[in-house]
């Protein structure tokens, strides 16, 4: 089976590419050859941009995919892009959405393909959305769409923290290790499902070139559910701290930090509850295996060891303070 992966090197996709050597598929990756170090050298490498459209047609012109799957696409004109490039050049287009284009607030659990999508809080939800549902119109006996829909998916280097900044993770080792206050939304009790990406791998690979897959999508997630609490006792557990943690509403939060309604409102904030059976009529060995206290120890030490990986966002810290200031007032 010849396989074309759009990306192949993220968070998530890695591990699937591993898979699919381990596996014997052919497969081969197109994109920038930024990170293609993080994947087997065996698996054949396109060095082309998906966004430049001559390159790409000049790169299609002799070739043909049993599977293509898209890593990166985000919006509609991304999948339009891809169903004029790749009609008559694949039989399956795989169309990697977000399980956070489900409902919100979610007002049945668990969580199962038919719950509506639907998320007035996050643009990048709603995106996902307009993608889904345009494949699925186009979707055809010569251009068959599968949609995959991951929850919270994360490697071994992944510190699982609610409220933090963009490349400024380690500030919250740093807050545990100094015993600064941490911030968990509402009460702490809201239940988390998280999917270790060799176990959405596992999963996943099935999927490839199966056609019962066809017109059809499935989330991937873990079975195995977590407290808001409990995620931030692990990562304390592992610096050898007892955290200092103040529980806040989200809306008093978002007043100070307005940025982050998409991944409060739009996801974290509720219950995420799934129910795989769908996969399962697919991948059916398909048992999640790694739970986040298997890797939590290995992603501290991948912070505190790493000095480069070290920086503190202290704009952001200031903010984080002041809302503890406020709240407690």
């Amino acid at each position: 089976m010849k396989v074309l992966f759009i990306g192949g090197t993220g968070q998530i996709s890695k591990a699937v590419s591993h898979l699919c050597v381990e596996k014997g598929i052919d497969l081969s990756v197109l994109n920038r050859g930024n990170n293609n170090h993080l994947i087997p050298d065996s698996i054949t490498k396109y060095k082309i941009d998906i966004y430049g459209i001559d390159a790409m047609k000049l790169f299609l012109q002799d070739q043909y995919f049993d599977v293509v799957v898209n890593w990166i696409a985000f919006t509609k004109d991304h999948v339009e892009r891809d169903v004029h490039l790749f009609k008559g050049k694949t039989k399956q287009y795989i169309f990697i959405s977000s399980a956070s284009a489900y409902q919100k607030p979610v007002l049945d659990y668990p969580i199962t393909e038919n719950t509506p999508l639907e998320n007035p809080y996050w643009e990048y939800s709603r995106n996902k959305i307009a993608c889904e549902e345009y494949l699925m119109e186009v979707h055809s006996d010569d251009f068959n769409v599968t949609i995959v829909r991951p929850s919270h998916t994360y490697d071994d280097t992944k510190l699982i923290t609610i409220i933090k900044t963009w490349g400024g993770e380690y500030g919250h080792i740093d807050r545990l290790l100094k015993g600064k206050p941490i911030i968990i939304p509402g009460d702490g009790t809201s239940l988390w499902t998280i999917t270790h990406h060799s176990d959405f791998a596992q999963a996943f690979v099935p999927l490839l070139g199966e056609p019962r897959a066809y017109g059809e999508a499935y989330h991937i997630t873990s079975d195995k559910v977590y407290t808001w609490d409990r995620l931030n006792d692990i990562i304390a557990h592992c610096l050898n701290v007892t955290p200092n943690v103040v529980h806040i509403p989200t809306d008093f939060i978002l007043r100070y930090l307005p940025h982050m309604e998409g991944d409060l409102l739009g996801d974290k904030t509720w219950s995420a509850i799934f129910d795989n059976s769908k996969i399962k009529t697919i991948a059916k060995e398909y048992v999640s295996k790694v739970f986040y206290e298997d890797i939590a120890p290995n992603a501290v030490k991948h912070y505190v060891n790493n000095p480069k990986l070290q920086n503190i966002d202290l704009e952001f810290e200031k903010v984080y303070d002041q809302i503890i200031i406020d709240y407690l007032k």
